[in-house]
């Protein structure tokens, strides 16, 4: 490759961004800890929280680990790119993932909330 077009992030601004990342990561892993906590509580509540509602929120808590997870996965392959090409090709493959993965998450959650809906709907006995 011809050093005038090789694409490069100076070292200190590349050791930065790695640093942040990390942060950014165990920010998240504190927040999904948190998270979870507190719907688990939420669901030793009883009478007062449905099963339907435990789906929903462990399906959530489970979608944005996995979106922030390969957001930041997106972020750090970043820093990594030798060159614009693979800029746009981790990109394009960042983009296409994503829609493919929120496809998924809808769908899924419609499901859920559907079954939820009907649950909540069914006579007591």
């Amino acid at each position: 490759m011809n050093e005038d077009t090789r694409f490069e992030i100076p070292k200190d601004m590349k050791a930065m961004a790695e640093a942040s990342f990390d942060q950014a990561r165990k920010t998240f892993e504190k927040f999904l800890t948190s998270a979870q906590a507190t719907a688990g509580s939420l669901e030793e509540r009883g009478a007062t929280v449905r099963a339907g509602a435990k789906d929903i929120s462990s399906k959530a808590i489970a979608y944005a680990e996995k979106n922030v997870q390969a957001s930041l996965d997106y972020a750090q392959s970043l820093l990594k790119a030798k060159d614009l090409t693979e800029v746009m090709r981790l990109h394009s493959d960042y983009v296409q993932g994503q829609m493919r993965s929120l496809a998924e998450q809808a769908s899924e959650m419609g499901q859920i909330v559907s079954k939820a809906a009907m649950e909540a709907a069914k006579p007591k006995a």
